[in-house]
């Protein structure tokens, strides 16, 4: 059995890559769910596949956790989607309880953002152990930033529209940051 945490790439269905990637080409100060050296731990759709596969013809038994192993701090992330993208923007960063306070969704309005630790400390060892191998993060960036300019196009999702924060609410919690 496989327990796959969040999982971004190319063809992602749900839209928090191709939002953030999105946010950071329109460039400009972009809100950002402090702190910025948290490590977040998605995986490539990529690579959970092979997984699957591998796992799928292997004679092992079990649960796996599928994280990324080593994860990416979200300064990380922001600064990978500003690269790719040639966004001329930057991350102000707001604590969590600014962003509660300004009535910021979590998980969809600022699509990654959670206050619950646990989230982003899933251990994958196991899966390791087992030959999970995860691409480094910015190489996935990329290649959905890649995939969305030769025209990606989501699968016809209802999640794909609930993910990013409106320009103006946005523009509001920068504001309250002032």
């Amino acid at each position: 059995m496989l327990r796959s945490g969040v999982i971004l790439g190319p063809e992602e269905y749900v839209g928090r890559l191709p939002w953030w990637l999105a946010r950071a080409a329109r460039g400009g100060q972009v809100l950002a769910q402090a702190p910025a050296e948290r490590h977040i731990q998605p995986v490539d759709v990529r690579d959970v596949a092979r997984f699957a596969v591998d796992q799928a013809a292997a004679t092992t038994t079990g649960a796996y956790n599928i994280t990324h192993p080593e994860g990416i701090t979200f300064q990380g992330f922001l600064d990978a989607c500003f690269a790719v993208t040639h966004g001329a923007g930057r991350p102000v960063w707001a604590e969590p309880a600014l962003l509660t306070e300004q009535a910021v969704k979590q998980w969809t309005e600022l699509p990654l953002w959670r206050t619950h630790e646990e989230v982003w400390s899933v251990d994958s060892a196991r899966a390791v152990e087992d030959g999970l191998r995860c691409r480094p993060l910015v190489e996935t960036i990329a290649d959905t930033w890649a995939w969305l300019q030769a025209d990606g196009r989501p699968v016809d999702h209802p999640r794909w529209g609930e993910h990013g924060i409106d320009p103006d609410k946005e523009a509001k919690v920068l504001a309250a940051l002032g």
